[in-house]
């Protein structure tokens, strides 16, 4: 059975597109809520095709859930890969966005179908979007690297590159995907501190999706998660400003040139207790916002 469902064969001006996966590659939920905010900004219309998770996801693991609307009725929601084509008529090329979670099995195999579906379309370019933990302080721009299938593009667009070595999710093995298939492919990949590693990021959403418009040369409305983004600093910065400790070792942080090198700092001082804390303070405000 043929694992991709087709709703439809969009028509596109030479297409890029634009992925993102929950999971492993999403710390903070940053790569999925760029690309679920986008989808909301731009009114994508439903899917014009799915990739059926049967032969890709553990159950156990991953297991579909279950949803009852206004009338009663009980319905299933699977962790499913949608493809929405955009049509972007204030600019010269279109859009396809794809969003799914990170399977569990045949990456390969599924990474194939993702890079088949994307070349049935005629997509010239992918941009990837990835988010990791690391030690930078919630104070500073989100730094963004990149890496690609040709490193001069990394370098056409002024981003860092990425000198990780080690293992990789879903993102990476798209990459190669593409790589396989001729298309040329970049990651985005955004730094989100540590110390709010347990909650969704707002600001590395927009970070991603501002250095994706970068990249593919569109424009999006990005007022409503600008003024969400305002909102979770400044709550940051008030659980931040009642605990000592964590206010010493943000100012730390930024005083660091390498923080990824800054061992045997207050970080190694911090009480696990004021992390939950902040944490709930942080979980509060979003709550909050519904």
């Amino acid at each position: 059975m043929d694992a991709i469902r087709r709703y439809a064969k969009p028509v596109l001006r030479r297409p890029r597109a634009l992925l993102a996966f929950e999971g492993w590659n999403d710390a903070c939920d940053a790569a999925s809520g760029a690309a679920a905010y986008l989808l909301g900004q731009l009114d994508a219309a439903d899917p014009f095709a799915i990739i059926d998770p049967e032969e890709f996801f553990d159950f156990q693991a991953r297991r579909p859930t279950v949803e009852i609307d206004e009338g009663g009725t009980r319905s299933l929601t699977w962790p499913t890969t949608r493809f929405y084509a955009i049509p972007l008529t204030a600019e010269d090329r279109d859009l396809v966005v794809v969003l799914g979670e990170e399977p569990s099995h045949r990456w390969k195999t599924f990474a194939r179908l993702v890079t088949q579906l994307l070349c049935e379309v005629d997509v010239e370019e992918a941009v990837l979007l990835g988010a990791f933990i690391g030690k930078v302080p919630h104070t500073r721009a989100v730094p963004i690297v990149g890496s690609a299938t040709d490193r001069d593009l990394v370098l056409s667009h002024g981003l860092p590159t990425s000198s990780y070595e080690g293992p990789t999710g879903i993102v990476g093995v798209l990459l190669e995907a593409c790589r396989e298939v001729g298309m040329p492919a970049i990651s985005l990949w955004a730094a989100t501190p540590h110390y709010l590693a347990a909650n969704p990021n707002p600001k590395a959403m927009l970070a991603l999706l501002d250095a994706a418009a970068d990249v593919m040369h569109f424009g999006f409305d990005r007022s409503e998660l600008t003024t969400i983004v305002s909102e979770f600093t400044e709550r940051v910065e008030a659980a931040v400003r009642n605990s000592g400790e964590f206010a010493e070792y943000v100012s730390e942080l930024e005083d660091d040139e390498s923080p990824e090198a800054a061992e045997g700092s207050a970080a190694a001082r911090i009480d696990p207790a004021l992390t939950h804390e902040l944490v709930d303070e942080i979980e509060d405000f979003l709550r909050d916002q519904g």
